[in-house]
Formats: structure tokens, C-alpha cells, sequence
């Protein structure tokens, strides 16, 4: 057992070799001097920053309820093992990858699903397993910056790039946000007309959206977990709702299991898989992932919680993103079966869906009709309020403003609203043309991955960013690098 433990010593001196006796040296080999000084105690006062000292809660890092911490962090540097695992511990780190996983199953991502089952059946949905798969990975590294540097993605790029570069990811950041949000808030507002039976136009349901979205968000006045807690609910609502759709429709599992297993691309359904892969990995949830994991009080100079830390926000967030992918499943697999191959699949969308569920499907206990406009009430106004979360990180970060949480918010907000009410009155009588706009704003975020992806792989593989938690080239290259 020694042997063993001497040979695994030395295959990775970074983890389990004794820190240098000079406690600064030490803190130097995990984080680079330049970025401790960066967010040194001089500057805090004028550094943005995505959660305040007195906001973040409190993980305990040892198995121990009352946190043995010291001690347990001793045991590692002299080249002990990780703690067990905690049930407890999970819990306390849950939140930031449920809330990223909203992006996942917004109305964007319910267009693309309809209309992919609609247009080519089951046939897509190995793109969705796998890009899935993709943006849990791009997750994983956007966490991973956020813990080791205690900087999330936009404040790291502001330091890092020069003005041009920074303004121009900047831009292209708010471009994509724009874009999401547009499809959130459209999204929302189609749902509270269905469930109004009509009575709402589309404006009145984004002006209704906006004002439940700053609502929503005062709630983080009394603790990020209550604010964590509703999209809880709000993910159970859809989940339930989906899930009962499914059922209604009774599918066929082995036609699921092809689908799932076996790839297949027709030269029909090209756009409607491009547009999938926009919806599931969404730029902007990059930039709000590694700031999220910020919530919890982690001392980014310590390897031991950041390495504990590291490896319960892996758990959370592949957790988180089982619920999502099923989402995406059931929504794709009911349209198939109900639309593949009909002439209601050429112009079927999220206004007209529940429509059309209803004469196809009907409902036992409840009209599938309102099942459908519950979901996505649930989707739009969840994803509108980490659409704007999101926001108020980007422009934090890349601008470095110090302003009030529900100033940033409101700014946030002013990017998005009237570009969205000009559709939602453009639109307000065709469903079909507010359809095709949201295909192509699905393409627009797929063309923008590019301009969070490539500044998240670059900064997560620099030793003088990332120190000991740099990824190596085997990751870079699962990147596309």
C-alpha cells in the first residue's frame, strides 16, 4: 500500500505533495500573483464582483457538521486522500448547477425540439444527447474557472484581453443574450396568452414577464438559496408538465432508443439540428455558470476546498442536467409522434402547439392544451430571470460597474425589452413568421458559441490564470482545441 501510494505520489506532485514551507509560495503555485493582487483587499472596494462576502453561503468542508476544516486541510496537504463523500456537503453545493440548467429547457430550446420532431422525427435526437453531453463539458470548465480563481469568465476576459478584444466579446455577448432573452420573453408571453384563452396579446404577456422577472429576482434579497429554491419549483412544473405530456402520447421506446443510439442527418433537417445545439449550449450561460459557483464561500487558496468544491459542482451539475435532457426528450418524441409527416409539421409552433396537441391528443384529466401552456410558462420565466441574472454578470464584468444589483438589472433588462416588444407587436398575428424567427435566432446563438467558448478553453488551460488547476491537452483537444 505504501509502494502504491509513493507511486501515485509521484505521478501527481501537484495534488498530493507537501505545500512549501512558505505559506505565500504556496498560495502563488494555486493562483498566479497576478490575479491575487488583481482581487487583493486594495482593490476590493472598486472590483466588481458577482456575489458580496456577506451573501455567500457558508459550505462547511469537512464531514464533520461543525467543520473540522483546519485540520481536514492539513490531512490533504501532506498527501491524504479526499474526504468521503457527503450527502449533506452535495446539498449544500446544489443551486448553481440547477439554476444554469434552465438554459437548457428555455423556450428556444422547446421551438428547436418541436420543430426538429416535427420536421425529422426521432432522427435527432443523438444531437441532442450529445450536445447535451458537449455543454455539460463546457460547464464543467466554466465552474472550474470561477472556483480556482474566484473571477468569473467576463471580469477574467476584461484583464486578460485588450480593450478592442474585450469590447468585441462584449458585444457579441449581449448579441447573444439579446437574441436568448427575445425567445425567453416571447416564450412567456405565448404561454400566458394560451393559458388567457387569447384575452393577452403577446405585448401585454412581455410586459407581464419583465415585471414577474425583477419580482422573481428580489427574492435573492433574502438569500440565494430562496431564489435557488423557486427554480426548483419552477423546473419540478416543467419537468411534471412535459413528462405528463409524454405519457399522454404513449410512445414507442424502442423507436426512442434508435433515436437516441443511432445517428442520422437528411439534408431537410440540417437547420433544425443546428438550431438544437444553439439552444442547448447558450453563450451567455457560460459567463453565469462561473459566476454562480461563486455563491458558496470557497477560499480559492486553499487546494483542499477547491478541489472539494470542484468535485461536488461535477456531481450537481451532471445531476442538473439529467432533468433538462429528459425535458428536451419529451418534447421532441411527442411532436414527432403526433407531427411527423403531417402537414401541420411545416407550420407548427409554439403558439399554435397547444392548439394542435389538443385536437391530436386531447387529455384525460386535463386538456393537454394547458399542460402545454404551464410548461412553458415555467420555461419562459425561468429562463428569463437567469437570462437577466446572466446580463448583470456580463456587463459587470467586461465593464467592471459597481452599481447596485437592481440598477444592473434594470440596464440589463433595457437591452432586451424593446427589441422584444417590437416583435411582440410585429408578430402579435403570425404565429408562423414568429416561428421562423425563432429557428434563425436558435442558428444566430450557434454562430456566437465560438466568442465564450474559445476565451473559456483559453483561459482555463493558462497555468498563469488557472495555476495547479489548469486543464491539460487531452481536455483541450475533447474542446475541438
Amino acid at each position: 500500500m505504501a509502494d502504491n501510494h509513493n507511486a501515485d505520489a509521484a505521478r501527481e506532485p501537484a495534488v498530493s505533495a507537501s505545500p512549501p514551507a512558505n505559506e505565500a509560495e504556496h498560495r502563488a503555485l494555486l493562483r498566479p500573483s497576478s490575479f491575487i493582487s488583481a482581487i487583493s483587499d486594495s482593490n476590493e472596494g472598486c472590483e466588481e464582483r458577482a456575489f458580496e462576502p456577506s451573501e455567500k453561503v457558508i459550505v462547511s468542508v469537512s464531514g464533520d457538521p461543525k467543520g473540522n476544516a483546519n485540520e481536514e486541510g492539513a490531512f490533504y496537504a501532506s498527501g491524504g486522500c479526499m474526504p468521503p463523500f457527503s450527502w449533506r456537503k452535495l446539498w449544500l453545493f446544489s443551486g448553481p448547477g440547477f439554476l444554469m440548467s434552465i438554459a437548457f429547457v428555455d423556450p428556444g430550446n422547446i421551438e428547436g425540439d418541436l420543430q426538429a420532431g416535427a420536421t425529422a422525427g426521432r432522427t435527432l435526437l443523438w444531437v441532442l444527447l450529445w450536445a447535451t453531453a458537449m455543454g455539460l463539458l463546457v460547464q464543467l470548465h466554466a465552474a472550474r474557472l470561477g472556483v480556482a480563481t474566484g473571477r468569473h469568465l467576463a471580469e477574467l476576459c476584461r484583464d486578460e484581453y485588450p480593450d478592442w478584444a474585450r469590447h468585441a466579446l462584449w458585444l457579441m455577448a449581449e448579441v447573444a443574450l439579446v437574441s436568448a432573452d427575445i425567445q425567453e420573453v416571447i416564450g412567456s408571453a405565448i404561454a400566458i396568452k394560451i393559458l388567457s384563452h387569447g384575452l393577452l396579446p403577446l405585448w401585454a404577456g412581455v410586459v407581464i414577464t419583465v415585471l414577474d422577472c425583477f419580482m422573481f429576482l428580489s427574492m435573492e434579497n433574502y438569500g440565494v438559496r430562496k431564489l435557488e429554491a423557486l427554480f426548483a419549483v419552477l423546473i419540478t412544473t416543467m419537468a411534471c408538465s412535459f413528462a405528463w405530456m409524454f405519457v399522454e402520447t404513449e410512445p414507442s421506446g424502442k423507436d426512442l432508443l434508435i433515436g437516441i443510439l443511432v445517428p442520422k442527418l437528411s439534408s431537410r433537417s440540417i437547420k433544425q439540428a443546428v438550431g438544437l445545439v444553439g439552444g442547448v449550449i447558450t453563450p451567455h450561460n457560460v459567463f453565469l455558470h462561473s459566476a454562480l459557483v461563486q455563491s458558496r464561500k470557497i477560499d480559492p487558496d486553499k487546494e483542499y476546498e477547491v478541489r472539494e468544491a470542484l468535485r461536488y459542482y461535477s456531481i450537481e451539475s451532471t445531476l442538473a442536467l439529467v432533468v433538462p435532457f429528459m425535458i428536451n426528450i419529451f418534447v421532441t418524441t411527442v411532436f414527432a409522434k403526433g407531427f411527423h409527416g403531417t402537414k401541420e409539421a411545416d407550420n407548427i409552433g409554439l403558439e399554435n402547439a397547444g392548439k394542435y396537441l389538443q385536437e391530436k391528443f386531447g387529455g384525460d384529466f386535463f386538456p393537454i392544451l394547458y399542460i402545454w401552456g404551464v410548461g412553458l410558462l415555467a420555461a419562459g420565466t425561468s429562463s428569463t430571470i437567469t437570462g437577466t441574472y446572466a446580463g448583470q454578470f456580463i456587463m459587470g464584468g467586461f465593464l467592471n460597474w459597481r452599481l447596485k444589483k437592481w440598477i444592473r438589472a434594470l440596464i440589463t433588462r433595457s437591452f432586451a425589452i424593446v427589441p422584444t416588444i417590437i416583435v411582440a407587436l410585429f408578430f402579435n398575428k403570425s404565429g408562423y413568421e414568429l416561428d421562423i424567427l425563432n429557428e434563425w435566432l436558435n442558428v444566430l446563438q450557434s454562430i456566437q458559441i465560438p466568442f465564450s467558448l474559445i476565451p473559456l478553453i483559453t483561459l482555463v488551460s493558462k497555468e498563469k490564470v488557472m495555476g495547479v488547476y489548469k486543464i491539460g491537452p487531452r481536455m483541450k483537444v475533447s474542446n475541438g482545441y
